[in-house]
């Protein structure tokens, strides 16, 4: 059992996961509760994806920016 808690904290830790995200997660393997386990690890995958679609929009404005620059650049030749 210890194994496997180790390995979920640091596939945990590797993923980004807040420490009480990893705490309940670990706190429903405990438990024996996969359910509760798959619920948590769910909730932690939502959350990541919320930053990673937050970090693409910022990506976007700033090729926006690019885009925009260049056609300014291009016109004042």
């Amino acid at each position: 059992m210890k194994d496997i808690i180790d390995q979920i904290r640091t596939a945990m830790c590797d993923a980004g996961c807040s420490e009480a995200e990893i705490v309940d997660a670990l706190r429903e393997c405990r438990t024996g509760d996969p359910a509760g386990l798959l619920h948590q690890l769910r909730k932690c995958r939502c959350l990541r994806m919320e930053e990673l679609h937050e970090s693409q929009r910022r990506v976007d404005r700033l090729d926006y920016l690019i885009r925009q620059t260049q056609k300014t650049a291009q016109s004042s030749v």
